[in-house]
């Protein structure tokens, strides 16, 4: 057990009703899965997160001298999930792309009219600029520029129609396979990432129902591993073709999971279907989801604080689809409740030689303190604790502590410790680091 947060884990920011995950592989590769940031979104229900300026402080610096992420993984461009992307592209530089080819589609059925929001549309725009980069350069015998890769994920019936479909067939990559390459890179033994979904029978459905879907391994150099599924926005039709087909096929160490974030934030309609005017409870994907769980495991729901009630016709999240999980699993995580309404922090699972548990709320809370008492002194520590302290800032800006208006003009570093200073009363930081234990 060390006295430190480990250095492989994934952090779950608490960004209201919407995804930003970051997975941290080792101190210099990071994943992005979906990004929330509110910022500068015109919602005004919502809390203002400035999760880029935050995660840009917590990026190891490239070769470029910019922050640098390894991997852009976009499940589905709702706006939940890429908001902020044009953003972090003007700011950081980004190794490797994943996408989908629902993007396409939807251009081609709706052309330049398609319902897309601005930061889905930068985001589409640099796809199809990286595919034209790495078709050039491979044509030339060149080495793929820093900044230029993609991945195209998923089966589209119509992919002769677009300008991908003559990238290399390892730019292409469909459901079924293991990916541990991450910007050209083999992590084989530390990262693997088996997608699952989107199906070839699912490309012209609704953009839920395309998303891209993962089960990341990761795993610690004595063998100890951790395993999350991801299931973008998924519902309980294409999610049980997902366990069907994956068993069928003698897969089932791809269900496995340690950690489960709730499809589409905790949403009924994974586990109720309507029929006949009423929501009917399907318990077999409640029960496939406890087969394959293993020991410790916890479901996590992106999103705003449950309703006491759900209204018909309300968005997620749904407090019956929270009942039931509770119902099936020991442990269920609201990030926005997570300590508590008014003060929450990021969920962290970390993975060491103990194996994968969800680190207190208590230790991400010290070792954010931590990394900002070693920032002051011209060190840092690791990468997941450099994370978890960025995301802290973002759960107390989602909490109401810090307004933005008090904090314009800070960096990400001096916003993480404006928080702190805050939420502690001062600007004293304990100087010595944090154990991370396994939840008791």
């Amino acid at each position: 057990m060390g006295d430190v947060l480990p250095d492989l884990g994934a952090v779950f920011w608490p960004v209201g009703t919407g995804d930003s995950s970051t997975v941290v592989v080792t101190d210099e590769v990071l994943v992005q899965v979906d990004l929330n940031d509110r910022a500068k979104a015109d919602d005004d229900d919502t809390p203002e997160v400035p999760v880029v300026d935050l995660l840009l402080e917590a990026l190891p610096t490239g070769p470029d001298d910019r922050p640098f992420l390894a991997a852009f993984v976009l499940t589905h461009a709702d706006k939940d999930h890429c908001s902020g992307f044009a953003d972090l592209l003007e700011k950081a530089t980004i190794g490797e792309l994943w996408a989908t080819p629902r993007m396409w589609r939807e251009y081609l059925d709706d052309g330049e009219d398609v319902e897309l929001c601005e930061d889905a549309k930068v985001f589409h725009d640099e796809v199809k600029r990286r595919v034209e980069a790495v078709k050039k350069a491979v044509a030339g015998g060149d080495e793929i520029a820093l900044g230029d890769r993609v991945l195209v994920v998923g089966y589209d019936t119509d992919e002769q129609k677009h300008a991908y479909h003559d990238l290399p067939n390892e730019y292409l990559l469909k459901p079924g396979i293991s990916v541990t390459k991450i910007n050209g890179v083999d992590y084989a033994g530390r990262f693997e990432a088996f997608i699952h979904a989107p199906f070839k029978d699912d490309c012209a459905a609704k953009r839920n129902e395309t998303s891209l879907s993962l089960q990341i391994t990761l795993t610690e150099e004595g063998g100890q591993d951790g395993k999350v599924l991801l299931f973008g926005d998924l519902a309980y039709e294409t999610i049980m073709k997902i366990f069907q087909y994956s068993e069928d096929h003698d897969r089932t160490q791809y269900l496995e999971w340690n950690l489960l974030l709730a499809p589409h934030h905790c949403s009924k309609h994974v586990m109720y279907v309507r029929e006949g005017g009423k929501d009917v409870l399907k318990t077999d994907i409640l029960e496939a989801f406890e087969h394959h769980a293993r020991d410790g495991s916890v479901v996590i729901a992106s999103s705003h604080p449950l309703p006491a009630t759900d209204v018909d016709g309300a968005n997620p999240p749904h407090k019956k689809a929270a009942d039931r999980y509770k119902d099936y699993f020991d442990r269920f995580i609201c990030t926005m409740e997570w300590p508590s309404v008014e003060d929450p922090s990021p969920v962290v699972l970390g993975v060491d030689e103990h194996g994968a548990q969800i680190v207190e709320d208590k230790v991400v809370e010290l070792s954010a303190k931590s990394a900002e008492a070693a920032r002051a002194a011209g060190r840092k520590l690791g990468r997941l604790s450099e994370v978890a302290a960025a995301a802290t800032a973002a759960g107390r800006y989602a909490g109401g502590v810090v307004s933005i208006s008090e904090t314009a003009g800070m960096t990400g570093a001096e916003r993480v410790q404006a928080v702190i200073k805050a939420d502690r009363g001062s600007d004293a930081a304990p100087t010595n680091a944090v154990g991370f234990g396994r939840e008791r």
